[in-house]
């Protein structure tokens, strides 16, 4: 039975690119994964975040009675100090991508940004139940709808769960990528 051999051809290595004269060669930078500190895709969910906030905490504002309720001044609160967290880490990721900075190779940094996105969206997700199960019990339960602003506890209610649900994404890529680096 003919068996076929491989043939082996030896070939040079091609010469390595150097950086700036050194003895180092260049090492390619992986593309960045979407979702981590300094991509496109965070800013996007930075900006969300803060649009959910804003907006929950604008409604909030407009009422006149939410400062009696103890749960809706902890959602002003909560999404107040979401809305300052998702502003000044989508200005840090704007600043990464205009500079070409890659936040991803510094572990504090995307320690931090994990660790803050798990304080902020535990905050946020509490402060949104609270606040959805005063809002039923004044809809529902009570029917003091006549009496109180449901209409804008409803809509503040529901802009803090979409604030919740992207910083919460925030949190799990965030955390992910710093769990598989270390």
């Amino acid at each position: 039975m003919p068996v076929s051999h491989p043939s082996v051809h030896p070939v040079e290595a091609p010469p390595s690119p150097l950086a700036d004269g050194r003895n180092e060669p260049l090492r390619p930078r992986m593309k960045d994964i979407q979702g981590m500190p300094g991509t496109v895709i965070d800013v996007i969910l930075r900006f969300s975040q803060f649009v959910f906030a804003a907006a929950a905490l604008c409604v909030m504002a407009t009422t006149s009675d939410f400062s009696s309720v103890t749960a809706f001044r902890y959602l002003v609160a909560a999404v107040g100090i979401q809305s300052l967290w998702s502003l000044s880490l989508a200005i840090a990721d704007i600043y990464a991508l205009l500079v070409g900075r890659c936040l991803q190779n510094n572990n504090i940094i995307v320690g931090l940004f994990a660790t803050g996105d798990g304080i902020t969206s535990t905050l946020t997700y509490a402060a949104a139940c609270g606040s959805a199960g005063i809002t039923l019990l004044l809809s529902r339960d009570l029917d003091l709808c006549y009496m109180n602003h449901c209409i804008q506890f409803q809509t503040a209610t529901a802009m803090a769960f979409l604030c919740w649900f992207t910083a919460f994404l925030s949190f799990i890529l965030n955390s992910w990528f710093f769990v598989s680096r270390t």
